[in-house]
Protein backbone atom coordinates (compact mmCIF):
# COMPACT_ATOMS: atom_id res chain seq x y z
CA UNK A 1 0.00 0.00 0.00
CA UNK A 2 1.29 3.48 -0.84
CA UNK A 3 1.81 5.25 2.48
CA UNK A 4 2.85 8.57 0.97
CA UNK A 5 0.60 11.58 1.26
CA UNK A 6 0.35 14.19 -1.51
CA UNK A 7 3.09 16.80 -1.09
CA UNK A 8 1.79 20.30 -0.38
CA UNK A 9 4.23 23.15 -0.85
CA UNK A 10 4.24 25.42 2.21
CA UNK A 11 3.82 29.20 1.79
CA UNK A 12 3.83 28.78 -1.99
CA UNK A 13 2.28 32.08 -3.05
CA UNK A 14 3.89 34.13 -0.29
CA UNK A 15 7.39 32.77 -0.94
CA UNK A 16 7.29 33.26 -4.71
CA UNK A 17 5.81 36.75 -4.40
CA UNK A 18 8.55 37.72 -1.93
CA UNK A 19 11.26 36.17 -4.09
CA UNK A 20 10.33 37.67 -7.45
CA UNK A 21 9.08 41.00 -6.08
CA UNK A 22 9.20 43.73 -8.71
CA UNK A 23 12.18 42.33 -10.64
CA UNK A 24 12.01 43.55 -14.22
CA UNK A 25 15.50 42.60 -15.48
CA UNK A 26 14.87 40.47 -18.60
CA UNK A 27 17.81 38.15 -17.88
CA UNK A 28 17.35 37.82 -14.10
CA UNK A 29 18.73 34.70 -12.42
CA UNK A 30 16.85 33.02 -9.55
CA UNK A 31 17.85 30.13 -7.27
CA UNK A 32 15.62 27.49 -5.69
CA UNK A 33 18.04 25.97 -3.21
CA UNK A 34 15.74 23.08 -2.24
CA UNK A 35 13.84 21.78 -5.27
CA UNK A 36 12.02 18.98 -3.40
CA UNK A 37 9.09 18.11 -5.63
CA UNK A 38 9.24 21.39 -7.54
CA UNK A 39 6.26 23.27 -6.17
CA UNK A 40 8.14 26.52 -5.70
CA UNK A 41 10.20 26.10 -8.88
CA UNK A 42 7.16 25.63 -11.09
CA UNK A 43 5.46 28.69 -9.63
CA UNK A 44 8.65 30.77 -10.02
CA UNK A 45 8.86 29.78 -13.70
CA UNK A 46 5.27 30.99 -14.08
CA UNK A 47 6.19 34.40 -12.67
CA UNK A 48 9.54 35.26 -14.29
CA UNK A 49 10.15 36.63 -17.77
CA UNK A 50 11.02 34.68 -20.92
CA UNK A 51 14.69 35.64 -20.71
CA UNK A 52 15.10 34.89 -17.01
CA UNK A 53 16.62 31.69 -15.61
CA UNK A 54 16.03 29.45 -12.60
CA UNK A 55 18.77 27.24 -11.13
CA UNK A 56 17.70 24.64 -8.56
CA UNK A 57 19.69 22.47 -6.16
CA UNK A 58 18.80 19.30 -4.28
CA UNK A 59 20.79 16.48 -2.67
CA UNK A 60 18.05 13.91 -3.15
CA UNK A 61 18.27 11.86 -6.40
CA UNK A 62 14.49 11.46 -6.34
CA UNK A 63 14.18 15.24 -6.62
CA UNK A 64 16.21 15.12 -9.82
CA UNK A 65 13.80 12.54 -11.23
CA UNK A 66 10.92 14.95 -10.66
CA UNK A 67 12.96 17.87 -12.00
CA UNK A 68 13.51 16.00 -15.26
CA UNK A 69 9.80 16.40 -15.98
CA UNK A 70 10.25 20.17 -16.30
CA UNK A 71 11.00 20.88 -19.95
CA UNK A 72 11.24 24.67 -19.62
CA UNK A 73 14.55 25.77 -21.18
CA UNK A 74 14.91 28.46 -18.50
CA UNK A 75 15.26 25.78 -15.83
CA UNK A 76 18.26 23.70 -14.73
CA UNK A 77 19.04 21.65 -11.63
CA UNK A 78 22.23 20.52 -9.93
CA UNK A 79 22.47 17.60 -7.54
CA UNK A 80 24.07 18.75 -4.33
CA UNK A 81 23.72 21.06 -1.37
CA UNK A 82 22.49 24.63 -1.75
CA UNK A 83 25.92 25.61 -0.46
CA UNK A 84 26.91 25.32 -4.12
CA UNK A 85 25.01 28.52 -4.87
CA UNK A 86 28.22 30.20 -3.72
CA UNK A 87 29.80 29.00 -7.00
CA UNK A 88 27.59 31.40 -8.97
CA UNK A 89 29.03 34.69 -10.18
CA UNK A 90 29.16 37.53 -7.69
CA UNK A 91 26.19 39.92 -7.66
CA UNK A 92 24.49 37.83 -10.36
CA UNK A 93 21.37 36.52 -8.58
CA UNK A 94 18.02 38.31 -8.33
CA UNK A 95 16.58 36.00 -5.70
CA UNK A 96 17.40 32.96 -3.54
CA UNK A 97 14.75 30.70 -1.98
CA UNK A 98 15.65 28.15 0.69
CA UNK A 99 12.84 25.86 1.89
CA UNK A 100 14.59 24.03 4.72
CA UNK A 101 14.16 20.65 6.36
CA UNK A 102 12.80 17.35 5.12
CA UNK A 103 9.94 17.05 2.62
CA UNK A 104 6.71 15.12 3.09
CA UNK A 105 7.60 12.46 0.48
CA UNK A 106 10.88 11.80 2.28
CA UNK A 107 9.14 11.52 5.65
CA UNK A 108 6.48 9.20 4.25
CA UNK A 109 8.89 6.78 2.53
CA UNK A 110 9.76 4.03 5.07
CA UNK A 111 12.88 3.02 3.14
CA UNK A 112 14.40 6.48 3.70
CA UNK A 113 14.31 6.08 7.48
CA UNK A 114 13.32 9.64 8.32
CA UNK A 115 10.25 8.84 10.40
CA UNK A 116 9.44 6.76 13.46
CA UNK A 117 5.90 6.34 12.10
CA UNK A 118 7.06 3.57 9.76
CA UNK A 119 9.58 0.82 10.40
CA UNK A 120 12.49 0.99 8.00
CA UNK A 121 16.28 1.10 7.77
CA UNK A 122 17.88 3.76 9.95
CA UNK A 123 19.22 5.90 7.10
CA UNK A 124 18.01 9.57 7.02
CA UNK A 125 20.51 10.71 4.36
CA UNK A 126 19.18 13.26 1.88
CA UNK A 127 21.49 11.63 -0.68
CA UNK A 128 21.52 7.87 0.08
CA UNK A 129 24.68 7.44 -2.01
CA UNK A 130 26.86 9.76 0.08
CA UNK A 131 28.28 9.55 3.56
CA UNK A 132 27.27 7.46 6.56
CA UNK A 133 23.69 6.62 7.40
CA UNK A 134 22.43 7.29 10.92
CA UNK A 135 22.55 3.56 11.61
CA UNK A 136 26.18 3.34 10.51
CA UNK A 137 27.15 6.31 12.67
CA UNK A 138 25.35 4.99 15.75
CA UNK A 139 27.19 1.67 15.30
CA UNK A 140 30.52 3.26 16.26
CA UNK A 141 29.88 6.66 17.92
CA UNK A 142 30.58 6.82 21.65
CA UNK A 143 28.04 7.93 24.24
CA UNK A 144 29.46 11.44 24.59
CA UNK A 145 29.24 12.12 20.83
CA UNK A 146 25.69 10.78 20.63
CA UNK A 147 24.71 12.85 23.66
CA UNK A 148 26.15 16.00 22.12
CA UNK A 149 24.30 15.52 18.82
CA UNK A 150 20.92 14.77 20.40
CA UNK A 151 21.28 17.60 22.92
CA UNK A 152 22.55 20.27 20.51
CA UNK A 153 20.51 19.46 17.40
CA UNK A 154 17.37 18.14 19.11
CA UNK A 155 17.33 20.27 22.28
CA UNK A 156 16.53 17.01 24.07
CA UNK A 157 17.01 17.17 27.86
CA UNK A 158 17.23 13.36 28.12
CA UNK A 159 20.03 13.18 25.54
CA UNK A 160 22.44 11.49 27.95
CA UNK A 161 20.00 8.76 28.91
CA UNK A 162 19.12 8.12 25.26
CA UNK A 163 22.80 7.87 24.28
CA UNK A 164 23.50 5.41 27.10
CA UNK A 165 20.54 3.27 26.01
CA UNK A 166 21.80 3.20 22.41
CA UNK A 167 25.33 2.19 23.46
CA UNK A 168 24.06 -0.42 25.95
CA UNK A 169 21.87 -1.96 23.28
CA UNK A 170 24.85 -2.04 20.88
CA UNK A 171 27.06 -3.83 23.42
CA UNK A 172 24.43 -6.44 24.30
CA UNK A 173 22.55 -7.09 21.04
CA UNK A 174 24.40 -5.25 18.29
CA UNK A 175 23.79 -1.83 16.73
CA UNK A 176 20.35 -0.28 16.30
CA UNK A 177 19.34 -0.93 12.70
CA UNK A 178 15.75 0.23 12.21
CA UNK A 179 13.61 3.25 12.98
CA UNK A 180 11.28 1.18 15.15
CA UNK A 181 14.18 -0.09 17.25
CA UNK A 182 15.49 3.42 17.81
CA UNK A 183 12.05 4.84 18.63
CA UNK A 184 11.52 2.03 21.18
CA UNK A 185 14.87 2.73 22.86
CA UNK A 186 14.17 6.45 23.05
CA UNK A 187 10.69 5.89 24.51
CA UNK A 188 12.25 3.85 27.29
CA UNK A 189 14.84 6.53 28.09
CA UNK A 190 12.59 9.61 28.02
CA UNK A 191 11.04 9.89 31.47
CA UNK A 192 8.49 12.63 30.73
CA UNK A 193 6.82 13.33 27.41
CA UNK A 194 5.64 16.55 25.85
CA UNK A 195 1.91 16.51 25.32
CA UNK A 196 0.98 15.51 21.78
CA UNK A 197 4.57 14.73 20.78
CA UNK A 198 6.16 11.33 20.27
CA UNK A 199 9.16 10.95 22.64
CA UNK A 200 11.39 10.13 19.64
CA UNK A 201 10.62 13.37 17.78
CA UNK A 202 13.60 15.39 19.03
CA UNK A 203 16.07 12.51 18.67
CA UNK A 204 15.08 11.78 15.06
CA UNK A 205 15.29 15.50 14.24
CA UNK A 206 18.74 15.76 15.80
CA UNK A 207 20.19 12.74 14.01
CA UNK A 208 18.79 13.84 10.65
CA UNK A 209 20.18 17.36 11.00
CA UNK A 210 23.57 16.01 12.07
CA UNK A 211 23.99 13.31 9.43
CA UNK A 212 23.13 15.78 6.64
CA UNK A 213 25.14 18.70 8.08
CA UNK A 214 21.99 20.80 7.69
CA UNK A 215 22.89 23.68 9.98
CA UNK A 216 26.46 23.93 8.70
CA UNK A 217 25.15 24.03 5.12
CA UNK A 218 22.60 26.68 6.08
CA UNK A 219 25.21 28.96 7.64
CA UNK A 220 27.50 28.58 4.62
CA UNK A 221 24.70 29.25 2.13
CA UNK A 222 23.56 32.37 3.98
CA UNK A 223 27.09 33.76 3.92
CA UNK A 224 27.39 32.91 0.22
CA UNK A 225 24.13 34.74 -0.50
CA UNK A 226 25.77 38.04 0.44
CA UNK A 227 28.30 37.57 -2.36
CA UNK A 228 26.04 36.28 -5.14
CA UNK A 229 22.92 38.43 -4.61
CA UNK A 230 22.71 41.50 -6.82
CA UNK A 231 21.61 44.83 -5.30
CA UNK A 232 17.85 44.60 -4.53
CA UNK A 233 18.08 40.80 -4.79
CA UNK A 234 15.86 38.90 -2.37
CA UNK A 235 16.73 36.22 0.18
CA UNK A 236 13.71 34.13 1.22
CA UNK A 237 14.11 31.36 3.81
CA UNK A 238 11.40 29.05 5.13
CA UNK A 239 12.30 27.27 8.39
CA UNK A 240 10.44 24.55 10.25
CA UNK A 241 12.08 24.48 13.66
CA UNK A 242 13.68 26.90 16.07
CA UNK A 243 17.32 25.95 15.41
CA UNK A 244 17.05 26.86 11.71
CA UNK A 245 14.95 29.95 12.29
CA UNK A 246 17.31 31.24 14.96
CA UNK A 247 20.26 31.02 12.54
CA UNK A 248 18.32 32.85 9.80
CA UNK A 249 16.96 35.48 12.18
CA UNK A 250 20.38 36.23 13.66
CA UNK A 251 22.04 36.30 10.23
CA UNK A 252 19.56 38.84 8.86
CA UNK A 253 19.73 40.93 12.04
CA UNK A 254 23.52 40.93 12.05
CA UNK A 255 23.74 42.11 8.45
CA UNK A 256 20.85 44.59 8.45
CA UNK A 257 21.40 46.53 11.68
CA UNK A 258 23.11 49.87 11.05
CA UNK A 259 26.43 50.28 12.83
CA UNK A 260 27.42 53.53 14.49
CA UNK A 261 31.06 54.36 15.14
CA UNK A 262 31.26 54.95 18.90
CA UNK A 263 34.23 57.24 18.35
CA UNK A 264 32.26 59.38 15.88
CA UNK A 265 28.65 59.30 17.13
CA UNK A 266 27.50 62.07 14.77
CA UNK A 267 28.84 60.35 11.67
CA UNK A 268 26.47 58.68 9.21
CA UNK A 269 25.87 55.04 10.30
CA UNK A 270 27.64 52.43 8.19
CA UNK A 271 25.33 50.96 5.57
CA UNK A 272 24.68 47.25 5.90
CA UNK A 273 24.43 44.62 3.11
CA UNK A 274 20.89 43.48 3.95
CA UNK A 275 17.53 45.09 4.65
CA UNK A 276 15.10 42.96 6.65
CA UNK A 277 11.68 42.84 4.98
CA UNK A 278 9.74 40.82 7.49
CA UNK A 279 8.54 37.52 8.88
CA UNK A 280 5.56 35.51 7.58
CA UNK A 281 3.65 32.57 9.07
CA UNK A 282 1.12 30.38 7.23
CA UNK A 283 -2.43 31.63 7.58
CA UNK A 284 -5.16 29.78 9.46
CA UNK A 285 -6.54 28.24 6.26
CA UNK A 286 -3.18 26.82 5.19
CA UNK A 287 -2.48 25.45 8.66
CA UNK A 288 -5.86 23.74 8.75
CA UNK A 289 -5.39 22.24 5.28
CA UNK A 290 -1.75 21.24 5.85
CA UNK A 291 -0.89 20.58 9.52
CA UNK A 292 2.80 20.21 8.64
CA UNK A 293 2.86 23.92 7.81
CA UNK A 294 2.08 25.00 11.38
CA UNK A 295 5.71 25.32 12.44
CA UNK A 296 6.83 27.16 9.29
CA UNK A 297 8.38 30.62 9.50
CA UNK A 298 9.42 32.59 6.42
CA UNK A 299 11.94 35.42 6.69
CA UNK A 300 12.71 37.82 3.84
CA UNK A 301 15.62 40.18 3.32
CA UNK A 302 16.83 42.33 0.43
CA UNK A 303 20.42 42.91 -0.67
CA UNK A 304 21.51 46.54 -0.51
CA UNK A 305 24.36 48.09 -2.42
CA UNK A 306 26.60 48.12 0.65
CA UNK A 307 29.68 45.93 0.89
CA UNK A 308 29.34 42.76 2.95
Amino acid sequence: MDQQQPHTTVLLEEAVAALVGDVHAPDALFVDGTFGRGGHSRRILGRIGPGARLVAFDKDPEALTHAARITDARFSIRQGSFVQLGELAGASVAGILLDLGVSSPQIDAPERGFSFRFDGPLDMRMDPARGESVGQWLAHADASAITEVIRDYGEERFAGAIAKAIVARREKQGPVQTTAELAHLVAGAVRTRERGQNPATRTFQALRIFINAELEDLRAALEASLRVLAPCGRLVVISFHSLEDRIVKQFIARHSREEVDRHAPFAVPRAMPLKALGRVKPGAAEQAANPRSRSAVMRVAERTGAAA
